[in-house]
């Protein structure tokens, strides 16, 4: 790709860089950024320095927060006896927008990946048995949201070895046929996890 000019192809090599944003796509946010006010431009840079600069985690759940514990830890509204395990940021926020889920989180950051060489220690597992321990009183279920994958269910695993000392029920989320699926495109392990899983039918349920 031949650029008019080294600043511009500066810019567009380090855009590309981005997840799902090519060549000609960052050439496009560049001659937008260009042709736009200027104030939109150093805007959006001061509020990507900020994002990389000011961003904390917070210390008890270990979500991004912008103060050393986040708003959802902080929340005398949210249920304190029971706690979602989720991998990262965006599925606390895939649950937080169902608005079915009124407990509080814990982010491991990550699944246990011996092929990635990621193992337990790279992950926040060990913080939340530390936090189990400071709030045995309160804590009673462990909620394991987890991707229905061999890492996500090695992490499983070896969580639930974690805390077998501990008098907590511990829970995993439903694995089944989405609502509007069809039962013949279903995989085989989902359709099984669906009838392992069945829930007694009422017309409740409609």
């Amino acid at each position: 790709m031949q650029f008019p000019s080294k600043l511009i192809e500066e810019a567009v090599n380090e855009i590309s860089r981005l997840p799902g944003i090519g060549k000609k796509t960052a050439l496009r946010l560049a001659l937008f950024l260009l042709k736009e006010d200027e104030r939109t431009t150093l805007s959006i840079a001061d509020a990507l320095v900020k994002l990389r600069t000011l961003t904390q985690y917070c210390s008890e759940c270990h979500n991004i927060s912008d103060e050393a514990i986040c708003t959802t830890c902080s929340s005398p509204r949210r249920d304190r006896s029971v706690i979602c395990l989720v991998q990262d940021t965006r599925d606390v926020l895939a649950i937080e927008n169902t608005g079915q889920y009124q407990g509080l989180y814990h982010v491991l950051g990550g699944l246990i990946s011996p092929m990635e060489g990621i193992g337990p220690a790279e992950l926040t597992i060990e913080p939340l048995v530390q936090r189990i321990q400071r709030q045995s009183s309160e804590v009673k279920e462990i909620i394991l949201a987890l991707s229905p994958t061999i890492e996500g269910d090695t992490t499983a695993f070896y969580i639930t070895k974690k805390l077998k000392d501990f008098s907590l029920k511990v829970s995993t989320i439903a694995r089944g046929i989405p609502i509007g699926g069809e039962l013949e495109y279903a995989d085989e392990v989902t359709l099984g996890r669906s009838i392992l899983t069945r829930t007694h039918y009422s017309h409740d349920n409609k």
